[in-house]
């Protein structure tokens, strides 16, 4: 055979393993870890591949929700349980 064509052949082998084990990298290094970040109800950094956890306002400030159909809302949106009812006397 051709010795071009087996040196074409090799070249074209080794650059779809290259590009195969590029795409297992990506995968396994930004996809996996992504998906799982927001399957958690929380945010993902791309450029730095962090998995953050949210953090309300009203964590910060101290303020209150004073509409509690907004606060359960805002609650839900970043993954936390609804609080408890208050126990009426």
């Amino acid at each position: 055979m051709n010795p071009n064509i087996e040196r074409l052949k090799l070249i074209f082998v080794a650059l779809f393993a290259v590009i195969v084990a590029g795409v297992l990298v990506w995968q396994v290094g930004w996809i996996i870890p992504q998906k799982k970040c927001e399957a958690a109800r929380k945010w993902w950094d791309v450029d730095q591949r962090v998995c953050a956890q949210p953090v309300l306002i009203s964590d910060i400030t101290g303020r209150t929700i004073e509409d509690k159909a907004a606060e359960a809302e805002a609650n839900a949106a970043i993954g936390r349980p609804a609080p408890p009812a208050a126990a009426k006397p």
